[in-house]
């Protein structure tokens, strides 16, 4: 049956699916798309383009687009590198919300305009100079940016990678940024990135080989040079109450001579320091509704046989030894405590850091007691995006968005500390330990560089 509701023509539909008109009239001839005949013309309801849409996993991408209203809040906040908008949304959270967002994968940019389809929305970061950003996003003329906020691409530093730092484009993408900090000139900059930043190797200061940590001290004392006073800390999100031990460095630069504070924990494993205790994996998934459809990419046969075996919080070493080399194959002789292979998440801990496919090897995130990985919709708990929060694409695009997230939680934080700051409340160092990793504050970590390296003129 057609829904005679919100009629588009064939024309508006192909400009819609990025398809020539020839191409749309053969999907209704095929009857793959529904269709309604009036006159010599067809028309397709916007409610049968999204179903077949859907049903067939298309990925559109959106246009860029300015902001749709004209209105300026009190506090002015610009989004880069947005994703599926976790950081985004823990910032509103917290009191900041963006004018505009920044995000070039195109199952990302669906999600944004799903869910925010009046924010300005901006594709490849090389292709705008900071005037095209401010009128995207509608900021009149000589209106203060308060705050920039934003992720780069962390594969160029992350350990798991090559670590090219800037020689890796995704790493140029990193200097473009900081290039659009220096000529808009916020207030605030906050930059979230993965621990292997501290250490990506990079020649500094003509340094004849690359030095563990020079990619770090480049970021630096660029931020120096433009004006920024800097700190940083690598900070486990459990810390303040996302239910996922993932640890994410946040870096937030203050115009001026003024240190930003460190985060305020909420939480700690214990409940200690009059903290509350880490939330759990059960505390995330309780908000799901009893009704929930779970979508999940299962596990091949061949690994679900040892997964029968395993109860919750276990994982290889927990099979019978004879088995763990059966399972584990080569891996068996490989290094490493290899908690990741075949583990069973457990319900009275947090989280560990969700990646962006649950079901592979060295990584796996198995449900407790189901026989499957954690669904798309589990993860979305974790992460603890709004349950009306549409992620678009396919499963794995999904599980990607949601993985590669900011758990909203250390988003939130980071919002609050900036509004304290703005506030004038400042917050006194306690020595918390923020993480089980020494030398990750730009303190100790400044100190370290110096002793590790003491031929070296460092300028920060």
């Amino acid at each position: 049956m057609i829904d005679t509701n919100n009629l588009l023509t064939v024309n508006e539909v192909a400009k819609q699916l990025k398809l020539t008109v020839p191409s749309v009239k053969l999907l209704i001839k095929n009857d793959q798309l529904k269709a309604k005949q009036s006159g010599n013309q067809w028309l397709i309801s916007v409610k049968n383009l999204n179903e077949y849409i859907k049903i067939n996993n298309i990925i559109i991408d959106p246009a860029d687009h300015e902001r749709l209203q004209d209105t300026i809040p009190p506090i002015v906040a610009l989004s880069f590198f947005s994703g599926a908008m976790g950081l985004d949304i823990g910032m509103k959270n917290g009191g900041i919300d963006a004018l505009l967002a920044c995000e070039c994968n195109k199952a990302c940019r669906m999600t944004i305009v799903q869910n925010n389809p009046e924010i300005g929305l901006i594709g490849d970061i090389n292709k705008f100079t900071s005037d095209d950003i401010l009128k995207m996003a509608k900021i009149p003329k000589g209106k203060k940016v308060d705050i920039i906020f934003g992720g780069p691409p962390c594969q160029a530093f992350s350990t798991a990678g090559k670590r090219k730092a800037f020689d890796d484009e995704r790493g140029n993408i990193f200097l473009k940024y900081l290039n659009i900090i220096s000529e808009i000139k916020p207030t605030y900059v906050v930059i979230e990135n993965v621990r292997g930043l501290l250490s990506t190797p990079f020649i500094y200061n003509h340094s004849k080989e690359p030095i563990k940590g020079g990619a770090m001290m480049i970021i630096l004392d660029i931020l120096k040079e433009i004006g920024y006073e800097v700190s940083f800390n690598l900070y486990n999100a459990a810390y303040f109450g996302a239910p996922q031990t993932r640890e994410r460095i946040i870096i937030i630069g203050k115009l001026g001579n003024e240190k930003v504070s460190y985060l305020q924990p909420t939480h700690n494993e214990n409940g200690s320091y009059n903290l509350k205790p880490w939330r759990t994996l059960q505390d995330a998934l309780d908000s799901l509704p009893e009704n929930t459809e779970h979508h999940y990419i299962a596990f091949p046969e061949k690994r679900l046989k040892y997964y029968r075996i395993l109860k919750e919080g276990q994982y290889w070493k927990d099979l019978p030894y004879d088995l763990q080399k059966e399972a584990m194959g080569k891996s068996f002789y490989l290094g490493g405590g290899k908690t990741g292979f075949f583990r069973r998440l457990s319900y009275t801990k947090p989280s560990p850091t969700l990646v962006t496919n649950p079901t592979m090897p060295a990584t796996d995130l198995a449900h407790p007691v189901e026989d499957r990985p954690l669904s798309v919709e589990e993860y979305k708990c974790i992460q603890e995006f709004p349950q009306n929060w549409i992620v678009c694409g396919t499963i794995l695009d999904q599980y990607k968005q949601i993985g590669n997230a900011v758990p909203i939680k250390l988003g939130e934080a980071v919002a609050k500390t900036i509004i304290d700051d703005m506030n004038g409340r400042k917050y006194q160092n306690s020595g918390f330990s923020y993480s089980r990793y020494k030398n990750t504050d730009e303190i100790s970590w400044m100190a370290y560089m110096k002793k590790q390296y003491k031929d070296i003129d460092f300028s920060f």
